[in-house]
């Protein structure tokens, strides 16, 4: 019995991937939400260009409703419910705190960009990953919104960008 256990356990570990741990993507997808929450109410009240007030407030939407759906799956896998923010968009609240008028609205766009950019790469990764259909199925969801977000981002950098020009 022990000569099969030492023979298996060495492909129980490679197998392990396959059978995937699906609490990273939802971990980092929740703070996503809270992310994109916080940052875009922040926008909502302070931005100087009503466009992208809109666009603050349409995340901050958007994103709560991401992380009501989410909710069930994050208990299901018995993970911790948490409000706390990815760091990098904690760094960047604290940044845009500092900012008013255009400077905000330029780099909170700026940030919007690279920030939807990487995360619909690991969105587009969870839908190749080994984890449960049900996990891949809320990044299925997911990714149109996503784009979207980045879409309207763009369109208002090009607006910023044809002001200054």
């Amino acid at each position: 019995m022990r000569k099969i256990l030492l023979m298996v356990a060495p492909l129980l570990a490679i197998a392990s991937p396959a059978l995937a741990n699906p609490q990273d993507f939802l971990n980092k997808a929740m703070m996503g939400d809270n992310s994109e929450t916080a940052l875009g109410k922040l926008a909502a009240s302070r931005a100087a260009n009503p466009g992208v007030r809109q666009y603050g407030a349409m995340l901050a939407t958007d994103h709560a409703k991401g992380r009501r759906e989410i909710l069930p799956m994050v208990k299901r896998y018995r993970l911790p419910s948490t409000t706390a923010l990815a760091p990098a968009a904690d760094a960047e609240r604290y940044k845009l705190g500092r900012l008013h008028g255009a400077a905000f609205d330029h780099e909170f766009v700026r940030y919007m960009i690279q920030d939807h950019t990487d995360d619909i790469s690991d969105f587009r990764g969870e839908l190749k990953s080994g984890d449960p259909a049900e996990v891949r199925a809320i990044a299925q969801r997911t990714l149109p919104v996503l784009q979207k977000h980045l879409k309207t981002a763009q369109a208002l950098q090009a607006k910023q960008s044809a002001r200054r020009g």
